[in-house]
């Protein structure tokens, strides 16, 4: 049996259970596909996970501790002073609380009685006291990254306005403008020399949070239902089980 993969879960972290909290990941996961979405936190079987990217997570690590210095004296980062952005990392009791996942992150008690949450890679605060959310990417691509433009970047712009969202609903003024810290890596060398030199550019990005509300209380009528939603347009998880799931009773039938 794969020690990644655990097909039943403690039903302590299913939706009823005292552990469960509906998370950044889970909305995400809802609006990508409200069948998986139910499969995993109502019975309790979650998709296959993927593996973790090291590098990505080196690079968040290493990012976290140059931007802590700052926030540590109060100065701004040289990456806000190249695109002329007024703000510091900002200082706050709960910032490596709000930063963990595993701790919840940023934690609301909603009207629905569900438990919001999520981890939020940083948080910048500008003179007025407007809060910034701030997200590590980091990748390797040609040419400059200026902007998220693709389809499949939708995700990365829900990121950051259920941050927003969460912050503004404990009680932050939050700024509209959220960013990501990308970090590109150079393949223009002539040798990799045991190392990556990374490009780093500030993308800006106008979120909008009047999704969010609707589509929590979406979520509450979903897991208090008894039955099974739709799939979502595009799943590949849910065309997996159907595919296998005829074949299986195809072959059933003549054994």
């Amino acid at each position: 049996m794969s020690q990644y993969y655990k097909p039943e879960r403690n039903p302590n972290w299913n939706y009823g259970g005292k552990s469960w909290r509906l998370s950044r990941s889970k909305i995400s996961l809802f609006m990508d596909c409200p069948r998986c979405f139910y499969i995993d936190n109502k019975l309790g079987t979650a998709r296959p996970p993927g593996y973790p990217f090291n590098l990505n997570s080196a690079v968040d690590a290493l990012l976290k501790k140059e931007f802590d210095a700052h926030r540590a004296l109060k100065t701004p980062h040289p990456l806000m002073e190249a695109y002329g952005l007024d703000a510091v990392p900002f200082a706050h009791a709960k910032m490596d609380e709000w930063r963990d996942a595993l701790r919840g992150g940023v934690v609301i008690q909603h009207k629905t009685g569900l438990t919001v949450c999520g981890g939020v890679d940083d948080i910048w605060v500008t003179p007025n006291d407007e809060l910034i959310v701030v997200d590590y990417k980091a990748t390797s691509k040609d040419g400059k990254i200026e902007s998220l433009d693709e389809e499949w970047h939708d995700g990365y712009k829900r990121q950051i306005e259920i941050y927003q969202w969460l912050l503004r609903e404990s009680g932050f003024t939050v700024s509209d403008v959220g960013y990501w810290v990308y970090a590109n890596a150079s393949k223009d060398r002539e040798a990799f020399d045991a190392k990556l030199e990374f490009e780093l550019t500030l993308v800006p990005y106008t979120g909008s949070t009047d999704w969010v509300e609707g589509t929590i209380q979406e979520i509450k009528k979903c897991l208090d239902s008894d039955e099974l939603p739709a799939p979502g347009d595009a799943c590949d998880f849910c065309q997996y089980r159907e595919a296998v799931g005829k074949k299986m009773i195809a072959f059933a039938k003549k054994k």
